[in-house]
């Protein structure tokens, strides 16, 4: 008979929470989450939906690995992947801009193209390898006084200096203000001279590299190799965490740290057992429990979010 959790199990949990290492991990686990996002957001505040990015992270993570394994430094695999998400991002835009294809089916096609590609290359690279190789990933910034930041590598500290970043351009430059108007009235940002396809597909291809960078930190920071199904859904996971923050740099970083959190709980609440809860519960429970929370999350605040007006409305040049 399951047993509520006593002053014990309240106890154990709450030095669970409060450690230093738990809240190590749920950085590391929402940096991917944070670059993915801002990526997502990028396309979408010009009027793109971009579900390629499943497929982008997928190549962006293998792209920058093969980089440094071939003997390129790891900063240099960062801009391979970069340059990897940018590359089809650009085939997303003109698919969605140009020819204004259904965004959906578009990327839900250059996922299925960029993770086929990374996989061929994979086993064209590697043809007589069953263990994934390895490289030497970013060391942490240990030289940092700040607890918990000195346990990450550089790329986390990227992802955390792109949100205030992303935020200025957004909205405190012109080049955001365009950005913003081609998503809400494009018709308007026409009538001022702006051009609309361009400043989409600028957007996109700047958010496709965002999204290429996301999934290198899983292969030169996260982990040494690359191997199938390691961004395991996390583009998806973007996907939600852009609506969850209505469309806002600020609020994205928190939602990709809830996400974090709840997933860093898990395997936390795994590895202790039934000793936290005092409850005996299937590990899958524990697996499901981040989604589950990401679904409340998004359906709660998902009623207040403010849709760009113009998402995933193809656009074309002289119409009203």
């Amino acid at each position: 008979i399951p047993r509520a959790p006593g002053g014990g199990e309240v106890t154990e949990l709450l030095d669970l929470l409060t450690a230093a290492p738990f809240w190590v991990s749920v950085l590391r686990v929402a940096t991917p989450l944070i670059l993915g996002t801002l990526g997502v957001l990028l396309c979408e505040r010009a009027g793109v939906l971009n579900l390629g990015i499943e497929g982008i992270m997928v190549a962006g993570a293998f792209a920058g690995w093969l980089a440094v394994y071939a003997g390129a430094s790891l900063w240099g695999g960062v801009a391979v992947a970069a340059l990897t998400g940018a590359a089809i991002g650009a085939l997303h835009g003109v698919l969605t801009v140009s020819l204004a294809l259904s965004q959906h089916v578009a990327g839900l096609g250059i996922t299925l193209l960029a993770s086929s590609l990374a996989s061929y290359a994979y086993r064209v690279s590697f043809p007589k390898v069953d263990t994934p190789p390895t490289i030497e990933p970013f060391a942490p910034m240990s030289w940092l006084p700040v607890p918990v930041l000195n346990a990450q590598t550089p790329l986390t500290a990227l992802a955390l200096l792109a949100v205030p970043l992303v935020g200025w351009v957004l909205y405190r430059t012109p080049l955001g203000l365009a950005l913003r108007t081609v998503g809400e009235n494009p018709a308007a940002a026409e009538g001022q001279g702006l051009s609309v396809a361009g400043l989409r597909i600028g957007a996109v291809v700047a958010g496709s590299a965002l999204m290429g960078v996301a999934g290198a930190f899983l292969t030169l920071a996260a982990f040494n190799a690359f191997f199938f199904n390691m961004v395991n859904g996390r583009g998806w996971v973007c996907v939600a965490l852009v609506v969850f923050a209505s469309w806002r740099p600020g609020q994205a970083l928190l939602g990709a740290l809830l996400f974090a959190f709840f997933d860093a709980l898990q395997l936390r609440l795994q590895q202790a057992g039934s000793g936290v809860l005092g409850i005996e519960l299937p590990y899958q429970f524990y697996l499901m429990l981040p989604y589950a929370m990401a679904i409340v999350a998004l359906v709660v605040m998902a009623r207040r979010a403010s849709t760009p007006q113009a998402l995933m409305k193809p656009y074309r040049k002289g119409e009203r």
